[in-house]
């Protein structure tokens, strides 16, 4: 496949993901832009052994969170109202830019699947039937996935708020 059909085939979904990430558009679209140069520079590193969807979105988070901290700027919580609804709780109850970024922090450092499955789910707004044929597992193995990795960030979100008050 032509990295033009990748891109046409791909570009709105990494952006929806990255403008998921950080609340906002011209922001998202600067990053899903970025995202795909550095696709396109290391296409030849690309191996099949995952689904390039996948891969663009793992390329498109890391240049978020590069582009996030080469600028120091924390996720405005007032940029949310511009992001389509995910229909995800746990992001809706966030209440300041400080719990967002923790979040965001948080789920970078998950373990394997955890992060991804998570990511797919929330960002990428995957049904669990294609995350599952991504990692060659079932469903029913996305699901319980998804929901452990929830389970870790409310967890750790809980035991941050515990050490606030």
């Amino acid at each position: 496949m032509e990295f033009e059909e990748i891109y046409d085939l791909y570009f709105q979904d990494v952006y929806l993901f990255t403008t998921s990430l950080c609340g906002n558009r011209s922001l998202a679209e600067e990053i899903t832009q970025e995202a795909f140069f550095k696709a396109l520079k290391s296409i030849d590193r690309f191996d099949g052994s995952k689904d390039i969807r996948a891969w663009l979105f793992t390329i498109a988070r890391n240049t978020y969170f590069s582009h996030h901290k080469k600028n120091k700027r924390l996720i405005h919580s007032d940029s949310y109202n511009d992001v389509p609804d995910t229909g995800v709780t746990l992001l809706d109850s966030l209440t300041n830019e400080e719990d967002a970024f923790v979040i965001h922090q948080f789920i970078h450092t998950m373990a394997e699947p955890y992060k991804e499955v998570f990511s797919l789910r929330v960002f990428g707004e995957l049904p669990f039937a294609k995350i599952g044929a991504l990692f060659g597992k079932s469903s029913g193995w996305a699901r319980v996935t998804y929901h452990r990795a929830r389970k870790q960030i409310v967890e750790y979100t809980e035991a941050i708020n515990d050490e606030r008050d």
